[in-house]
């Protein structure tokens, strides 16, 4: 089992070797900005109030299960830190995590080969510089595309954020790397869900 955020979070080894990241569960991540620069806004009195591009990754997030309805996401706790970004989502089950399962099912294997193209013209330059591929989605699986996993997730919203933000900061940036922890029990999940909610009014105490 990979290990949780040891009660602060961090950025470092973040994969879970072997393990497939377009199953349907639930995952804890968090993704900072380049040097840990606030962009996002301020905690004032324990709450976070955002500053434009804060208010553009908030949008960007609630966005996500809209712009990918074919993996059945639902978005758990969430905030927008001053530099950083926790979230808890859910993958669901559908057709490309259950074609793994049957792949000799002829219609699997052409949805699982079919890759999504979706505004990838209008975030390439971003995603470039915003965002360096995690292990993730470098480690190739036969069995599921790339465009349907967490990483694919993570890496279009950093780059959604991206574009938006920079006609407002053009040195707005993200850490390449983004860390994930895969939430296997309900203690976990509720854990979890009070860090994220109690994270502003702990800011600059842990």
């Amino acid at each position: 089992m990979c290990a949780l955020f040891k009660n602060k979070y961090h950025i470092g080894s973040i994969r879970c070797r072997g393990y497939d990241y377009s199953s349907a569960g639930r995952y804890f991540v968090t993704i900072c900005t380049k040097n840990k620069i606030p962009f996002f806004g301020n905690i004032i009195n324990g709450t976070i109030v955002l500053s434009a591009i804060g208010k553009i990754a908030n949008d960007e997030w609630l966005k996500t299960p809209e712009i990918r309805k074919d993996m059945n996401i639902i978005l758990d706790e969430f905030v927008v830190m001053p530099d950083h970004f926790h979230a808890i989502i859910i993958i669901g089950e559908n057709r490309y995590n259950q074609c793994k399962r049957n792949y000799n099912d002829a219609q699997c294997r052409d949805a699982m080969h079919r890759v999504s193209t979706a505004s990838a013209s209008a975030s390439a330059s971003a995603s470039a510089s915003a965002s360096t591929p995690t292990s993730a989605s470098v480690n190739k699986n036969s069995f599921v595309p790339q465009s349907k996993n967490l990483a694919s997730i993570i890496r279009g919203f950093k780059s959604a954020v991206t574009i938006r933000a920079r006609i407002m900061d053009p040195g707005f940036a993200w850490q390449s790397k983004y860390y994930d922890h895969i939430i296997r029990t309900q203690i976990e999940l509720i854990r979890i869900r009070n860090y994220i909610i109690n994270n502003p009014s702990k800011w600059g105490k842990i």
